[in-house]
Order: C-alpha cells, then sequence, then structure tokens
C-alpha cells in the first residue's frame, strides 16, 4: 500500500492493564508486524498505545495484542486518522 494510505490509531485502553506485561507483550506483537508507534502506562491505570500502519497490518496487530491479553482489558477508547510517519519503531516508553 501507498505510504499516504496508512493510518494511525490512538487507543486509551482501561481495565486491569497494568502490571500483566501490557506493554511487553504489544512490542513483542509489533516486532512480527509492519507497524510503528509506541505503548505506555498512564498515572491513572490506563494504557496508551499509538501504532500506524497499512489498515491491515494494524488491524492484525491489534486482533493479536486483544487475543493475547483482551481478559484485562474492560475498555478501549479508538480514534483513528492519517499516519503521521514519525516513528522508526515500536518502542515502550517511560
Amino acid at each position: 500500500m501507498a505510504g499516504n494510505e496508512n493510518e494511525l490509531r490512538e487507543i486509551y485502553y482501561s481495565g486491569r492493564v497494568q502490571g500483566i506485561g501490557f506493554r511487553y507483550t504489544a512490542r513483542s506483537i509489533a516486532a512480527g508486524r509492519r507497524v510503528t508507534g509506541f505503548v505506555r502506562n498512564l498515572p491513572d491505570g490506563r494504557v496508551h498505545l499509538i501504532v500506524e500502519g497499512a489498515p491491515d497490518e494494524v488491524q492484525a496487530f491489534i486482533d493479536s495484542l486483544e487475543a493475547d491479553i483482551g481478559t484485562y482489558i474492560r475498555d478501549a477508547q479508538v480514534t483513528v486518522r492519517p499516519a503521521t510517519g514519525r516513528f522508526e519503531g515500536f518502542e515502550i516508553r517511560f
């Protein structure tokens, strides 16, 4: 797909999403996909995730993540917009 067709998804996950390996699981799954972005814990107990890539790659990443740790997720607030191309890889931010 062309670069201008890539998308960015920003997701705020809530539930029991900290202290379960969420960030490391996300990074591991991203390593097997053609996606970039980051994941970080927030002080309020949520997890903030930004992922960019082709829509099918982004969806496959999210599907894999939610298949692995979906039982801990109570809610996900998702925003979709055009990709920015500002990420080099996928990282855990602190």
